[in-house]
């Protein structure tokens, strides 16, 4: 506005006051200046949470139903034991839930003593490629090397010892969930409780023979010894030697060959080369002089298998005495030798 004063003009400006906007219309407007941004993020965090989804909630799932499974383990088969290697077979199952559809990669296992620290593999397992059905049979035939001969004795130590034993099959492998194209590495990691040999406890001799002479082969006794075995493992022992004590004298070797020892009682021809003097005085003693029976204490010497010496299996057998009562007054009374009870 111009305004004249004493021949001067004078130009005033007024300014309307500033209009406040809601805080709506500041978002409003924020928005569509920015748009572009917030689409932006909003892009980001979409496929964040995507890549979170697949790479970790996936892998988390499939592992969570990895820990889930059931393995079962029906036979444990060894044959054509060497010194350095052996055929292992085995017999499973796994058991899922089946509500997922994937693929598990084949891969190795290695097989420990769960409750022996170290946790060192005494064997490896090679397990092929599985799905997610609900039940699964898993069988393996495999030649396994020795790759720790003390991990390995150990095992056969703990089977020949334990009623029980807890066995550890862990490996790395991958997943494969149908429509996701990503692999997931999962552990595959189970623990199964086996049934040991509990020493061979209940082990027996029968028809047993003496002989005052040694035969044509040097052994002076004769009988079958029928052996149980609790575990579910078949082993192929081969040809074994034991020590033989009575009453913790060391009284001669007994001799089992062609050992093939299944699930269930075994029975194999044993032979002995014994000196007879220590058992003709011990069975004039009481009780055995009227029991007839000596308690006599086995303990492994030697084991040989195709002309291999398995030190996994003798170890183990030296590991344990084993009491095996055995009829002597019978075989006595047949040659014939009279059996009755000393005065002294």
């Amino acid at each position: 506005m111009e305004q004249q004063e004493n021949g001067k003009i004078a130009v005033t400006q007024e300014e309307a006051p500033a209009i406040r906007r809601s805080k709506r219309q500041t978002c409003m407007r924020h928005c569509k200046k920015f748009w572009w941004l917030h689409l932006l993020i909003f892009i980001c965090v979409t496929v964040l949470v995507v890549c979170l989804i697949i790479f970790v909630g996936v892998k988390n799932i499939a592992q969570s139903k990895i820990n889930d499974a059931q393995l079962q383990v029906q036979s444990i088969v060894v044959t054509n034991t060497q010194s350095n290697q052996y055929t292992m077979k085995i017999d499973s199952t796994i058991t899922t839930d089946g509500s997922q559809h994937a693929t598990i990669d084949a891969f190795d296992g290695v097989m420990y003593l769960e409750d022996k620290p170290g946790h060192v593999p005494f064997a490896t397992v090679h397990f092929p490629q599985t799905d997610s059905s609900a039940f699964q049979v898993v069988n393996v035939t495999q030649e396994t090397p020795v790759t720790d001969m003390q991990a390995f004795t150990d095992f056969n130590t703990w089977l020949l010892a334990n009623e029980t034993l807890r066995v550890t099959v862990e490996g790395q492998t991958s997943i494969h969930v149908r429509g996701i194209s990503h692999a997931y590495g999962v552990t595959f990691k189970k623990t199964i409780t086996m049934p040991g040999l509990q020493s061979f406890n209940g082990t027996t001799v029968t028809d047993t023979k003496i002989s005052i002479t040694p035969q044509d082969d040097g052994n002076n006794f004769r009988g079958m010894a029928n052996i149980p075995n609790r575990s579910i493992v078949t082993f192929e022992i081969g040809n074994a030697t034991f020590f033989n004590y009575l009453n913790g004298e060391d009284i001669g070797t007994v001799y089992i060959n062609n050992i093939l020892l299944k699930p269930g009682v075994n029975s194999f021809p044993m032979v002995a080369n014994i000196t007879q003097l220590p058992v003709l005085q011990a069975i004039r003693k009481q009780p055995a002089c009227q029991t007839g029976i000596l308690d006599f204490q086995l303990r492994g010497k030697d084991v040989v298998n195709h002309g291999q010496h398995l030190t996994y299996y003798s170890d183990a057998l030296a590991s344990v005495n084993q009491t095996v009562p055995i009829d002597i007054k019978t075989p006595l009374e047949a040659i014939p030798i009279p059996v009755s009870c000393s005065s002294s």
